[in-house]
């Protein structure tokens, strides 16, 4: 879990280029359309509708595009049929990259990840060769003194809590995520980020040269249309950070 929240920041400053790019606000539709259709369109009795709409309105993706989406998720209105697949593989320097696909095109999309990884020093993997390093939690990063945070999310079901650059990352079963979030913003504290996303068991330190290798691949799978999101199981120090996010 070390480190992710340092990916994390890697991330937002990836996304406000992705918003530029005009891809960050379709690829977040898709995530609420997919999640609309596989647990209905109440956010309140589904909670990953709910994590994709907040990431959604987080981004300012207007509301109208959200709610079509919905729609189309229900069926509402005609859509596309968007399956999830999870490709594996390897990045320099041995990184475990897990990849979600949302795609209405399966052979485009393993074309399109393939020529990825060749192009940029990787290797795509077989199925099962990298999943096992990773899994689903509850991520919450949040500010506040340690005893409030460790109170709040330990009452709450909070599975472990780790300090981080002053700090705290809590790590929740994504069963007792929402509980644990709503526990820490009834205490009074801020929570800077939260989402429902895979926590490798083990991460791999990286060098400058490595990380720039690491997250161009990283930069380039992420470009692709049908690309949701890349985990990865690296920790950068913060000089390294500061080198390669500068």
């Amino acid at each position: 879990m070390s480190g992710h929240s340092k990916w994390s920041t890697i991330k937002h400053k990836k996304g406000a280029k992705d918003a530029q790019r005009g891809k960050l606000f379709a690829k977040l539709a898709r995530a609420v359309e997919v999640a609309a259709r596989e647990g209905g369109g109440d956010p309140a009795a589904n909670a990953a509708l709910a994590q994709a709409i907040d990431k959604a309105k987080s981004a300012s993706v207007p509301n109208d595009n959200i709610e079509r989406a919905i729609k189309r998720g229900t069926g509402e209105v005609e859509g596309a049929q968007y399956d999830e697949i999870w490709y594996e593989g390897y990045a320099p320097g041995g990184v475990a990259l897990y990849v979600q696909v949302l795609t209405d095109n399966r052979n485009r999309a393993a074309s399109d990840v393939r020529s990825t990884f060749s192009r940029n020093g990787g290797n795509l993997g077989e199925p099962g060769s990298v999943g096992y390093l990773f899994a689903q939690k509850g991520y919450i990063l949040t500010d506040g003194a340690e005893d409030d945070v460790m109170l709040a999310a330990l009452e709450a079901g909070a599975e472990d809590i780790r300090a981080s650059g002053g700090q705290f990352e809590v790590i929740t079963e994504p069963s007792d995520f929402q509980a644990v979030r709503s526990a820490l913003r009834d205490a009074g504290i801020a929570v800077e980020s939260s989402e429902i996303t895979q926590i490798p068991s083990t991460t791999i330190p990286l060098g400058e040269e490595t990380a720039r290798a690491v997250l161009r691949l990283v930069d380039a799978l992420e470009d692709l249309d049908d690309v949701q999101s890349v985990f990865a199981n690296f920790d950068i120090s913060d000089e390294v950070l500061a080198a390669v996010a500068g």
